[in-house]
């Protein structure tokens, strides 16, 4: 069986290539040649539960369960499990010290991690996290549980491990682990279309990345970018993304990045034209086969188009159909069907005038927004004043 160990010392397991694998076979991208991948992946690395899982619980299609293959990595894991076991008896009747003891206790932990063992690798989880001395190899163990939800796709369970390592990492999480739960979270909320908060952390992650156990630069990098097009106002796509040196490192041209840099471009640069070709690229080539964003895409490919349309608006008081269309490189009926998805809600203020051609904007009076704004904050204010004295007087009334 063969686990990388990275150079920080944090093994890549659950291996994320095999997810990602299953994910695409799962929606229909696949063929002969990645089954054949995806049983070898499982073969090298013993995973017999794992593959239990996605053939008689997810059902893939195009892999059928072997009981000869399964049987045979079943065996396997039985053999390596009671190694490792055995070497826990032997430990204790030496009466080795507990560090000797964690490391084997971890090496078991990873191990149920590496072969997609959710429930067992639980199990030894809460002993190993007794175990450990410091806290941060507590924060290292959660982490490693955190990484099977993310395998999984349980976002319930992710969360849940999430908090604890933030717990953790608040009571004295070093600088590596904390920029490592950083990657972690922004992930997370990215997968819960959380776009804007996971923005601030991706972004912020690159200058100090080490996770590679859960992310290659590149994907982190990629989903910057996809955060950052939705979330960020027009001034911060060029200064966090389109000038940002750890992008400009990778290469805006690289096959990850290249569909959604040149979307975030056309925006920034009012390049309408480029705009659609780039978002069907970012959808086919992005979006639809990344397991944490396709459940998002057509609220993401809302989303961006109404930035879009809202952006080239604010220029104008009014202009026609017929231009706005050809800006965009659409039919007229085209954007006449796609506004009017945005205009009932208020999340483009326009109005088109069918008879005329025209689209008409209607922005609120920014005096008017700013009174509303104050009386929101005061109104909050007020809130927070009066759960602050009722504090006060409850202590207080608890010394008397």
């Amino acid at each position: 069986m063969i686990i990388d160990t990275l150079s920080s010392g944090v093994r890549r397991i659950p291996d994320f290539e095999v997810a990602q694998n299953v994910y695409l076979l799962q929606q229909g991208f696949g063929n002969d040649e990645l089954v054949y991948r995806i049983l070898e992946q499982i073969k090298e690395q013993q995973m017999a539960p794992y593959y239990d899982y996605i053939t008689n619980e997810l059902k893939i299609p195009g892999l059928k369960f072997d009981k000869g293959l399964y049987d045979k990595l079943a065996q396997q894991n039985t053999e390596k499990i009671a190694e490792l076991k055995k070497q826990l008896e032997k430990l204790a009747e030496d009466d080795e010290g507990e560090l000797e003891i964690l490391k084997v206790w971890t090496d078991l932990l990873e191990y149920y991690a590496a072969i997609g063992d959710k429930t067992n690798a639980l199990a030894t989880y809460q002993k190993t996290f007794e175990l450990a001395p410091s806290t941060g190899s507590k924060i290292d163990l959660v982490l490693t549980i955190a990484r099977i939800g993310f395998f999984l796709d349980d976002k319930l369970f992710t969360k849940k491990y999430l908090d604890e390592a933030n717990i953790l990492i608040e009571k004295g999480g070093d600088w590596e682990r904390r920029n490592r739960y950083k990657t972690y979270l922004g992930i997370y909320l990215m997968s819960t279309r959380k776009f804007e908060e996971a923005s601030k952390l991706l972004i912020d992650s690159l200058a100090t990345f080490t996770s590679t156990e859960i992310s290659t630069y590149e994907q982190v990098a990629q989903y910057s970018l996809i955060c950052g097009a939705i979330s960020l106002e027009r001034p911060d796509l060029r200064k966090k993304l389109i000038e940002s040196p750890e992008i400009l490192t990778i290469g805006s041209d690289s096959p990850e990045l290249v569909s959604i840099y040149n979307l975030i471009k056309s925006l920034y640069y009012c390049e309408y034209q480029d705009f659609f070709p780039n978002l069907i690229k970012t959808h086919d080539e992005i979006l639809v086969k990344n397991k944490f964003l396709r459940p998002h895409t057509n609220f993401y490919m809302r989303e961006i188009r109404c930035k879009a349309y809202s952006q080239l608006l604010e220029s104008y008081k009014s202009l026609s159909l017929k231009s706005m269309a050809e800006s965009f490189g659409v039919s007229e009926d085209f954007l006449d069907q796609d506004l009017c998805k945005f205009i009932p809600n208020k999340k483009i203020n326009c109005i088109i005038d069918k008879v005329n051609g025209i689209v008409e904007t209607n922005r609120p009076d920014n005096k008017n927004n700013q009174y509303h704004a104050l009386i929101k904050n005061g109104d909050s204010l007020l809130t927070k004043l009066q759960k602050y004295g009722a504090a006060v007087r409850l202590s207080g009334a608890e010394k008397v």
